[in-house]
């Protein structure tokens, strides 16, 4: 260990002439201890909801998804089928066509998402198993007319029951109008009318068809008064082991470029880059909470410096120049930091395991009991650079005062 290093340590942790500059010293440890806590906290509450969404949405999402790079349709023909079966890895391939629509039903109205679906598609996710209420029966309804599975949140708000079998769900979807056309010449409705049979509720905060309505993928190209090719996605499931870069890259050559093609992460990418936003935004917020809370770093320092005044004097009559004095106060400033730092650690280290266990803070009713939390090792250095670097801002001007104590005490 070199002098000034030597000197920092000393001066730091040397019993002071008074009491109250130990208590000062203490008290801005522990909010540089605190500050770390919380930015380190803050991360991982952030990584928390990550892996809660991700979990949520990637048990119904399809291993690859397959959409245009521009518009929101495409047209899929068997050979297109065929190659895509053809590539390693691909199991089954499901068709789908959404829009939004609104949906009426016992007088109630309200908008959503229709989704029209082949028979290949409860293969992809299962999701036939989430009807808890009736059953997954959209091409056959045991009752007379078309099948409608409805997710728990329309159903909620529309009041629909399975088991009611008068009443019809009603969609209405804008119809599409023709060049030089006029509905107020022809005199027929904007929208398009078809009434389906409710068959099944899903039940699940798992999925995004728990706030849609899923019908036959040639229901729903009629109401759309699309063709029969006409897609809004190709949803894949790979057999085990495949989902990988290369499987992937294998299915982008063979669509070319346009097309987009999706792994599970990348389908809910919007989301994500919310979360992103919200966390660093959040993140800044408790930064310059750390900025405030440096100002008794600086009282600390200051306080260092004015009891060790004759002392610095005495190594600048030695040869010490005023940037090795300077240095000194600096090291005890990063020192100080550096140890509020891994209390801090320890203390966000301490909270998560309690949170992990006892589930300090709750969410009664939200998805799940307690906060999720989750650490990452990549935040560690985040916060480790954030808190030395506010704490090195922080020791310049205490530092650069102790510089000038020589001068100081010639003039006296």
């Amino acid at each position: 260990m070199n002098l000034p290093a030597k000197m920092a340590w000393r001066y730091l942790f040397a019993r002071k002439s008074t009491n109250a500059i130990n208590i000062i010293t203490l008290i801005a440890a522990f909010g540089v201890a605190i500050g770390a806590a919380a930015l380190l906290l803050l991360l991982s509450v952030f990584n928390g909801f990550e892996d809660l969404f991700l979990g949520m949405f990637n048990n119904l999402n399809p291993d690859v998804r397959i959409v245009a790079a521009e518009g929101k349709t495409f047209d899929v023909d068997q050979q297109t089928l065929e190659g895509l079966y053809r590539l390693d890895g691909v199991e089954v391939i499901a068709q789908t066509l959404e829009e939004t629509a609104i949906f009426s039903y016992d007088d109630k109205q309200s908008a959503a998402h229709i989704k029209g679906v082949d028979s290949f598609y409860q293969d992809i996710n299962g999701i036939d198993t989430l009807v808890k209420d009736g059953q997954y029966d959209l091409d056959t309804p045991a009752r007379e007319g078309f099948g409608a599975v409805v997710g728990n949140q329309l159903s909620i708000a529309l009041g629909i029951d399975p088991l009611n079998q008068f009443e019809r769900l009603t969609v209405f979807m804008l119809r599409p109008k023709t060049r030089g056309s006029s509905f107020l010449t022809t005199g027929r409705s904007n929208y398009l009318r078809k009434e389906f049979q409710p068959t099944g509720i899903i039940r699940s905060q798992e999925a995004f068809e728990n706030q849609a309505v899923l019908v036959s993928l040639s229901e729903a190209r009629e109401l759309l008064s699309v063709s029969d090719s006409t897609v809004s996605s190709l949803e894949l499931k790979l057999y085990p082991g495949f989902a990988t870069e290369d499987t992937y890259e294998r299915i982008q050559a063979f669509m070319g470029p346009g097309y987009v093609v999706k792994n599970r992460y990348e389908q809910e990418n919007s989301i994500l880059k919310l979360m992103k936003i919200e966390k660093w935004v959040g993140f800044a917020i408790v930064s310059l909470m750390m900025i405030l809370i440096s100002f008794n770093l600086v009282g600390a320092l200051w306080m260092i410096v004015l009891e060790k005044k004759r002392d610095i004097s005495i190594l600048r009559s030695l040869g010490m120049t005023a940037w090795d004095v300077s240095t000194v106060f600096l090291r005890v400033g990063l020192l100080l930091c550096a140890l509020g730092l891994l209390t801090g650690f320890l203390l966000a280290a301490i909270l998560f395991v309690l949170q992990k266990t006892f589930g300090l803070i709750s969410l009664p009713g939200v998805m799940t009991e307690a906060y999720p939390i989750s650490f990452r090792w990549y935040d560690f250095p985040v916060v480790s650079i954030t808190v030395l670097s506010i704490g090195l801002i922080a020791s310049l001007l205490p530092a650069r005062r102790a510089g000038k104590v020589n001068a100081i005490i010639a003039e006296e």
